[in-house]
């Protein structure tokens, strides 16, 4: 899996891009001497993401790619992308940033997020960056970026300073088309997934999988030869257009195709991804569609069993279920800031074996700390067959001991004096009151935490109990009421 890199013939990208005369993006000179604020609209907290070619095009993606080349001193760098259809004039227009920079460019094709980490922690390549918008609209894209070793680059490690550099740059590319070099791991990672798995163990199990379209379908082909499982495929072909609409699970909406392929399969269970296929959702035997806080604990219960005693990292929106199951394993779990960035980053500052958010991102320690869509239902259809019981089994106790929302999110007029309101009135009588993320308010049988939205003035509410969900809805209501504002 680590052997010496060995990135195969050269073979050149074709095409140029040319600067924009008017970038909407704001990567001009014209723009500064105006006194545009010195931002980008597409520089998020944790990546770039936007509408195309308005908030993201060729010149601002080139721009990024000889600064991050420059800043961060990389010389060799893998890149990959989605199905979007804006993404390879996005990937050669990066490509020809890098290497103006001075670095080499590894180009693995269309690919998932997950598949750029790992390409960047193999030895010889010094980051990677995927351009993806995940599950935004047909009409965006974005970027995703790492450092080598799969170091996350974000906000507040390294990614303003690339948006300053981008700003002050008036840099044009050089002649002729980005040399890059194909280069396949996927092979390599292939046997890195296995390699969380007892084979002996797995059952024959029928897996019904929804790719919506996107580029999850490659990974599961790839693995299918190696695994005893049926797979039953729907929307499996990558296509940029996106049929059957944009891959996101979250949404309800979108679930109905999943859910009813799975009973119409006989499905053990069912896995939907989204576009960059870093989250995997997952779906009982009779097609009901989990929650990933119950997902969390399942799998902090499956590490614990290969690393008994370790630490498990959790965001604070919901909770109780996660500390319960880990503790009950024998493991810590261990607080932390909801995002990628603050996950990975207290991960590896307490050596966490797994780290897992209700949003459907889960880490693992020997995945460099990253996120991963693959591993998770791998261990899932490893722990059906170890139990011998079905999903709906495995996570149903859990759901009636600590009923939980789900995340539900209000337009507000403002933030700050809303969460201040809830405060003063629940804080007096609560056993716990905490900011680590938003507001965490605790009573003996059922707590909430309301945090604010970094992009919008929308805050996301999510309350459980312990085993009365009676008692949860009700608490919802309240919430809502004094919450006020518009459903979003």
């Amino acid at each position: 899996m680590n052997a010496p890199l060995d990135a195969g013939a050269a073979a050149p990208v074709q095409g140029r891009i040319a600067p924009r005369s008017s970038d909407k993006g704001g990567a001009g000179g014209a723009d500064r001497a105006k006194g545009a604020p010195q931002r980008l609209s597409s520089f998020k907290a944790y990546d770039i993401r936007g509408r195309v070619p308005d908030e993201l095009n060729e010149t601002i993606v080139y721009r990024l790619g000889l600064a991050y080349a420059k800043r961060l001193g990389a010389r060799r760098v893998a890149v990959g992308c989605d199905v979007r259809q804006s993404s390879p004039m996005l990937v050669e227009a990066l490509a020809k940033g890098l290497e103006d920079g001075g670095a080499e460019v590894f180009d693995i094709g269309l690919c998932g997020t997950e598949e750029i980490y790992f390409a960047a922690f193999q030895p010889g390549i010094d980051g990677g960056i995927m351009v993806t918008a995940s599950h935004n609209p047909i009409e965006y894209n974005g970027l995703k970026l790492v450092r080598g070793g799969a170091l996350p680059i974000s906000g507040d490690s390294g990614l303003r300073e690339l948006e300053a550099d981008v700003l002050a740059s008036n840099a044009v590319p050089k002649a002729g088309a980005a040399r890059t070099q194909l280069i396949s791991f996927r092979e390599r990672y292939v046997d890195h997934l296995l390699g969380y798995l007892r084979p002996g163990a797995l059952k024959p199990l029928k897996v019904a999988v929804n790719p919506g379209n996107g580029g999850a379908g490659l990974v599961v082909d790839a693995l299918a030869p190696h695994l005893p499982f049926t797979i039953e495929r729907i929307h499996a072909r990558p296509d940029g257009s996106f049929p059957n609409g944009i891959p996101n699970p979250l949404l309800p909406e979108n679930r109905a195709a999943t859910s009813d392929f799975v009973r119409a399969t006989g499905a053990d269970f069912g896995v939907a991804w989204d576009g960059d296929f870093d989250r995997c959702f997952l779906f009982d035997e009779r097609g009901a569609f989990i929650e990933g806080y119950y997902i969390v604990g399942l799998l902090a219960e499956a590490m614990l069993k290969q690393a008994p005693g370790a630490k498990i990292i959790h965001d604070p929106r919901l909770s109780w279920n996660t500390v319960d199951m880990v503790e009950a394993a024998g493991g810590i779990a261990v607080q932390s800031k909801t995002g990628h960035a603050f996950i990975k980053e207290r991960m590896r500052v307490e050596n966490a074996v797994y780290g897992g958010e209700m949003s459907a991102h889960h880490y693992f320690r020997d995945f460099a700390y990253c996120d991963n869509g693959t591993i998770p239902w791998l261990l899932v259809a490893q722990l059906i067959s170890e139990t011998g019981e079905p999903l709906s089994a495995l996570v149903g106790e859990r759901m009636k001991k600590f009923p939980a929302s789900g995340e539900i999110n209000r337009k507000v007029d403002d933030i700050r004096s809303t969460l201040a309101r809830l405060e003063a009135h629940y804080a007096p009588n609560a056993l716990h009151v905490e900011h680590v993320d938003g507001l965490s308010i605790a009573f003996a049988d059922w707590r909430f935490n309301l945090r604010g939205s970094n992009t919008e003035p929308v805050l996301r509410l999510n309350v459980e109990s312990r085993g009365d969900e009676q008692l949860m809805r009700e608490r919802t209501r309240d919430l809502l009421a004094m919450i006020g504002g518009t459903p979003v």
